[in-house]
């Protein structure tokens, strides 16, 4: 799978090209949709899906998906991030 979303060229978390407006990402996997990413004053908010309680709120969208990741537990395949 490509994921361009990761970071731009530059290895930043500023907006790969086309994304300069996206406000939320979706993170799928094998199963679907496991998770999302939206952006917030105050950094990037990770809601996971099938889950009480949110995700949290992190500075960077690199931090964010890497918490998507983690949850999905030990041994689990990157998801995809999909920009909406």
């Amino acid at each position: 799978m490509t994921n361009s979303t990761v970071t731009n060229s530059t290895g930043t978390d500023g907006p790969a090209a086309g994304e300069a407006g996206t406000a939320t990402w979706v993170a799928v996997g094998p199963a679907g949709a496991v998770g999302s990413i939206h952006r917030v004053d105050t950094g990037f908010r990770v809601d996971l899906y099938g889950r009480g309680g949110g995700g949290g709120v992190y500075p960077s969208l690199t931090s964010a998906k890497g918490a998507v990741h983690a949850a999905l537990g030990p041994m689990a395949d990157r998801p995809e991030f999909r920009a909406h």
